[in-house]
């Protein structure tokens, strides 16, 4: 179990602020939650991914406690978001999914987005078609079709249109076969979405006409024939090729893979072993941290196992082993966890990459330091290096505080 899963279920502590005050009020931990989003808010982030990584952020703990505030930071996320969309970058987040994103300005959004942008605008689609489907279908639908017939597939956002409009609908049906027809044409730079393409495809192939399934189909096969062996190849294949069966039925499949030799060729590979390669992810066990307390050897450094680990996992490890001491009442040895958590932050920061989710890291040690004390935790998050990783810690503290 993760460090933040096991955190959220263990139902810690409050604060121990009594709540006295009037109904008008919000109760003190809510407002101490309060203040630092805004306090974190207010923080500058010179780079504008990292400030609409804290906007989106700091919406979602604003929500439950102070909507008129989520709706402001949600305001400025989604012109940033689609300023960076703009700019020809793709957002790390998108904030048009989080229900604070008025539907005028996710329609307005959705109106002015160039068609040749919605391949790195997939997420900020998808939000603003979930939030606001009346308001964005048609202009989305107008978008796609256009970036399609231009040979730029931003396959998920198409799919919930479709599946809006109707699987059955006519323009649901054109678009489908010619999703699979305009695959990139680099198609080994985009193996990795081999499985995708083909669980879309079977996703939607029992919903259409069985020409529409058959032409897509073939289209699809065609391309996944174009990969060098791989594990994402034969696990396309293999969906691909039994969606296929199963909406037109074996002989119509058999006839279908006859007019196409390539594609027939890639179907003749399927039944070969199939995976998708995930990078390794750091191992955390709180568990292991709590049966560890009090169990290390006396006179030992227990930080010391920590030093030779990479900076993300010291991070991590450390806020799991501070966690599990704080929550033993050695609040003397947790601090040292969590000195040498926070200062490990500086360091997965420092040195983050697009690969790896820097954030994530900045967010579980905030989490596990405010189960402890969230003020000493508001405390070593205000001391980060950076003010972007401040914001995000801060914010993982308050959004602790706002959930008791």
């Amino acid at each position: 179990m993760s460090l933040k899963l096991l955190i959220c279920a263990a139902g810690l502590a409050s604060l121990g602020w009594a709540s006295t005050a009037k109904t008008t009020a919000p109760p003190p931990g809510k407002k101490f939650a309060l203040d630092v989003v805004n306090m974190a808010v207010a923080l500058p982030q010179p780079d504008p991914q990292d400030r609409l990584r804290v906007l989106a952020s700091a919406v979602t703990v604003a929500q439950p406690i102070a909507p008129e505030s989520a709706k402001k930071f949600a305001r400025e996320g989604a012109h940033l978001e689609a300023e960076l969309i703009a700019g020809g970058e793709q957002p790390a987040v998108s904030i048009f999914g989080s229900g604070s994103v008025d539907c005028a300005s996710a329609a307005n959004f959705v109106e002015s987005l160039p068609a040749s942008a919605v391949v790195r605008a997939q997420d900020s689609l998808l939000g603003a078609l979930s939030a606001c489907p009346r308001q964005t279908l048609e202009p989305a639908k107008i978008k796609l079709q256009t970036a399609l017939a231009a040979g730029l597939v931003a396959a998920r956002p198409l799919m919930a249109v479709m599946e809006q409009v109707g699987a059955k609908s006519q323009w649901s049906q054109q678009q489908f076969v010619t999703m699979f027809a305009s695959l990139p044409a680099d198609a080994e730079s985009e193996r990795a979405e081999a499985p995708n393409f083909a669980a879309m495809y079977s996703e939607m192939a029992p919903q259409v006409e069985k020409d529409a399934a058959r032409d897509a189909g073939l289209h699809l096969l065609e391309w996944l024939g174009k990969l060098n062996d791989s594990g994402e190849r034969n696990l396309g294949v293999n969906v691909a090729t039994d969606a296929m069966k199963k909406a037109l039925g074996e002989q119509a499949y058999e006839e279908a893979l006859r007019t196409n030799v390539i594609a027939q060729s890639a179907a003749r590979t399927a039944g070969q072993p199939g995976e998708v390669e995930h990078p390794q992810e750091e191992s955390v066990s709180v568990l292991e941290s709590l049966s560890r307390t009090g169990h290390e050897p006396a006179g030992k450094d227990p930080t010391e196992r920590l030093a030779n680990m990479p900076a993300s996992l010291r991070a991590r490890q450390a806020a799991a082993d501070g966690f599990a001491a704080g929550n033993s009442g050695n609040r003397k040895l947790a601090a040292r966890y969590f000195d040498l958590a926070f200062s490990a932050l500086d360091e997965v920061w420092a040195h983050r990459t697009p690969e790896k989710n820097a954030a994530a890291v900045v967010e579980e040690v905030g989490e596990a330091a405010a189960n402890v004390d969230a003020v000493n935790a508001l405390q070593r998050a205000q001391r980060l290096q950076d003010p972007a990783a401040q914001a995000i810690a801060m914010l993982a503290v308050a959004r602790v505080v706002a959930a008791r």
